[in-house]
Parts: C-alpha cells; sequence; structure tokens
C-alpha cells in the first residue's frame, strides 16, 4: 500500500519581530492584556522587501535541505496561502521558478488557517493516486499585508512566516503502525462567512481590503469544530487520544489550544504550541509549530503526530501521521 511518508520540514520567518509592547500608543491595549487573553508575545512582520514567494521559497528550500533532496527531485507544489503575491499567476509557479524547478506542476490552495491541513491532505492524494512521488507542500503567509492597524481587536492576533514539509512516497501495510499519513478528516461551512473574512476582493470591491473577524463567534465555534474533525481522524485510524504521542493545532489562541486538548483527553505535555512566539500565521501556522518540535527533538522518527486547524469560511480539519 502506497503512502505519503514525511522526508523533512523548514521554516522561514519574517526578520523583524514585533512585541506586545509595540502596540502600546498605536491602539487601546497592553502587554499584559494580549498575553492573557491570546497567548501571543510576539509576531514577526514582513519588511517590504519580504513577501508570500520569498518566505515560501527559504521555508521551501530548508524543508529540502533537511530532507536530502534537491528542487529536481520534486515533482508538485502545493502552497496553502491566503496573502498570494499576485491575484494570478498562483504564488506557487513564482516558488517553483525561484527554486529553478522547470518540470512539474505547482498551485495554491486557499483555506486560509485550515489551508495547510487541507494542501498535506491533498499532497497524500496525489501522491497514492500515482500522480506525484515527492511533493513540497507550503504553507506561507503575510497577514500583515491585510491588517487594519486601527483595529484593536485583530492587529495584534496575526504575524507572518511560512513553514514546509516534503511528501514522498512510501510502501505500508495498511496499518497503524505504518510511517506517513494515515487518516484525515476535513470539513467546512460557508454559512459563518461574515465572522472570519477579508472585506475586499478582485470581484468585489476591486481591492485587497482588511481581515475583519468576530472573535467571540469564531472562539465560540472553535472549540466544537476542532474535536469533531479530530474524533473523525480517531475513528477512521482506529485510535484514541491515549496513543497519540504529540498535538500539533494551529496557533492562533492559546485558551482554544488548551479547552480543545482539555475536551479531547490530550495531555498537556503532548501539545506543541508556539503561539507565544509567532501568533497566528495562518497557513503557516502548523508547519512553522512543526518545524520548531522537529528541530528541537521532541517529535521524532515513529511518533504519531495529530495536525489539526480552523480558518475563515469556516473551513477546518485534521490529519494523523506517523513521522
Amino acid at each position: 500500500m502506497i503512502r505519503s511518508v514525511v522526508r523533512g520540514t523548514g521554516a522561514a520567518l519574517p526578520r523583524r519581530i514585533m512585541k506586545n509592547a509595540d502596540f502600546e500608543g498605536m491602539v487601546e491595549t497592553s502587554d499584559e492584556w494580549i498575553a492573557q487573553r491570546t497567548g501571543i508575545r510576539q509576531r514577526h512582520i514582513a519588511a517590504d522587501d519580504e513577501t508570500t514567494a520569498s518566505l515560501g521559497e527559504a521555508a521551501a528550500r530548508a524543508a529540502l535541505a533537511n530532507a536530502g533532496l534537491t528542487p529536481d527531485d520534486i515533482d508538485l507544489i502545493v502552497l496553502a496561502t491566503s496573502t498570494p503575491n499576485n491575484t494570478f499567476p498562483a504564488t506557487a509557479v513564482e516558488i517553483q521558478n525561484r527554486l529553478g524547478m522547470h518540470h512539474g506542476f505547482a498551485f495554491d490552495m486557499q483555506a486560509v488557517c485550515s489551508g495547510f491541513v487541507y494542501a498535506v491532505t491533498t499532497a497524500d492524494l496525489y501522491i497514492r493516486g500515482g500522480l506525484a512521488k515527492r511533493v513540497l507542500v507550503i504553507g506561507s503567509e503575510t497577514f500583515s499585508r491585510i491588517l487594519d492597524w486601527s483595529d484593536r481587536s485583530t492587529c495584534v492576533l496575526f504575524g507572518d512566516g511560512a513553514g514546509a514539509l516534503v511528501l514522498e512516497a512510501g510502501e505500508g501495510a495498511g496499518t497503524i503502525a505504518d510511517h506517513g499519513v494515515l487518516a484525515a478528516s476535513l470539513r467546512s461551512d460557508g454559512v459563518h462567512k461574515d465572522k472570519l473574512f477579508v472585506d475586499g476582493g478582485p470581484s468585489t470591491t476591486g481591492t485587497v481590503g482588511h481581515l475583519r473577524m468576530e472573535g467571540r463567534e469564531v472562539f465560540k465555534h472553535a472549540v466544537g469544530m476542532i474535536t469533531d474533525v479530530i474524533e473523525a481522524t480517531f475513528s477512521a485510524a482506529g485510535i484514541s487520544a491515549d496513543d497519540l504521542d504529540w498535538f500539533v493545532p494551529h496557533q492562533a489562541n492559546k485558551r482554544i489550544i488548551d479547552a480543545s486538548a482539555k475536551k479531547l483527553g490530550i495531555a498537556d505535555q503532548k501539545v506543541v504550541v508556539t503561539v507565544d512566539l509567532h501568533g497566528n500565521t495562518s497557513a503557516a501556522s502548523v508547519p512553522l509549530a512543526l518545524s520548531v518540535a522537529v528541530a528541537d527533538g521532541r517529535i521524532k522518527k515513529g511518533d504519531l503526530v495529530l495536525l489539526e486547524a480552523m480558518g475563515g469560511g469556516f473551513t477546518w480539519g485534521a490529519v494523523l501521521v506517523r513521522w
């Protein structure tokens, strides 16, 4: 049985770090207020010469280096982003060109904060279907470009960055002991669109627009939706929370992460948390957290790792991977 096995991870962050105290004087807030309600201490903000494509390229190169591969070894690039460099062409194609890759194919995937989970699931299907042997999956965002810096309810939450991993075809016995992507569950429901959206676009306003969010409504739905897809993934794989080695959730809010883990019965020591370092980086959130936990030695070969995210739309999903 063909499985999509992880070969390597990588990350890239903008040079500039913006701490909570930097918002004091810009909007009515404080370090204490932000940290208590979100768990965020700092976030990275892209400079003028740093874009979704440049960050994505850097993360891709790091993942390839960690995998011992080159762009010549890749058949497909799937980029999860809500902040592309251009309306078209796909920023994945720009990254493909920046890598010097002139074969294969590349495309963007838009599912906001769930984008990387959707992209991993999509890459897995291409591999299992025989259309690609190795796939570079990237989550890259420059959310600072779509923030209203006078809106204290949103501007303090988001940051920029990119993360990537390489998936390749491998053999498995079709059991939970296999390495690679084991199970996934994806969902969306457009009735919630107005709770988290950008108020612009080519077909409506002809502008980029700014991010708008009903924070309490998002929080209210988040824990239930997250547990829904995770329980479906557990059921598909025939496991329980006790079997997990690591839980790598979307890094949006520490209170959502804690509440979700508690409801699912996932021990605190199994939860990877980087929201304090990066803020909410949307589709880059999960691969950034993954890269940190792999680099510091927490996630090791053979570990059972659960990825989860929820984003605007609403979209939400979970993927179970044996490292």
